[in-house]
């Protein structure tokens, strides 16, 4: 079954998502460090850390958002990098935080579609992706899109949410995903739907191994899983 934010709505999935961030983009950001108590922040450094010794010169950020993954990939000095997202509200409030930044001439924010990227067959050294392939409408179609655009050799590397499995741990995230999280996004991004579908989209996920087969079905070779803070998030690793 597909998990989408708008129920009552009958369009397909790539279209809800993009309403749903297009709503909450002013107040994304916030609520992404709030939410997270702040440690959203340190995952995505340690994602990019795994790519210092490739040294990557070309990065794709795929689901980019408002640009957080694709700035903190300026620490690997890359040459270009390169932000896709359906959701034309998260870019606007990206290309501001770049242009604050003064990176303009390195970060370019696009409007792009995971299922068919606007790119040549081996175009990046390196691929990101934080918190965004869980919106995939076809997650397989997705990954097979992104390894197309990835250089022989090339590392992606994809930061997700993943379901706690040790006790207690599991207990008091479940409760915080399913009624504490939802109340405080609501009142925040005024979306009634957004912060009730992230914890569905969670639990609906293909996490750890099932994630692995799905990223070895499309392609990507060397595939590995490092689960984060008690498994509440995992980095994927995949070769090209």
């Amino acid at each position: 079954m597909t998990v989408v934010p708008y129920k009552d709505k009958t369009t397909g999935k790539r279209e809800q998502i993009a309403e749903m961030f297009d709503n909450v983009s002013p107040k994304y950001d916030l609520l992404n460090h709030v939410l997270s108590a702040g440690i959203d922040i340190y995952w995505r450094k340690k994602a990019i850390k795994l790519l210092q010794k490739e040294k990557p010169q070309t990065i794709l950020d795929i689901a980019t958002g408002t640009g957080d993954f694709a700035i903190e990939a300026l620490k690997l000095t890359p040459q270009k990098i390169v932000g896709v997202d359906i959701s034309e509200g998260m870019l606007a409030v990206g290309r501001e935080k770049i242009k604050k930044l003064g990176k303009e001439n390195i970060i370019e924010l696009r409007t792009g579609d995971s299922a068919h990227l606007p790119f040549s067959d081996n175009s990046f050294d390196a691929l990101t992706a934080s918190f965004g392939v869980r919106n995939f409408e076809n997650l397989l179609l997705g990954l097979t899109d992104m390894y197309r655009v990835m250089k022989p050799g090339g590392t992606c590397v994809i930061l997700e949410f993943s379901k706690p499995k040790t006790f207690p741990f599991k207990q008091l995230y479940n409760f915080y995903f399913r009624y504490i999280l939802p109340i405080i996004g609501r009142m925040v991004s005024k979306d009634t739907s957004a912060y009730t579908y992230l914890p569905e989209s969670v639990q609906a996920f293909p996490d750890g191994n099932d994630f692995l087969k799905i990223y070895e079905q499309a392609g990507f070779k060397h595939t590995k899983c490092i689960p984060l803070t008690f498994g509440i998030c995992s980095i994927y690793v995949g070769k090209k």
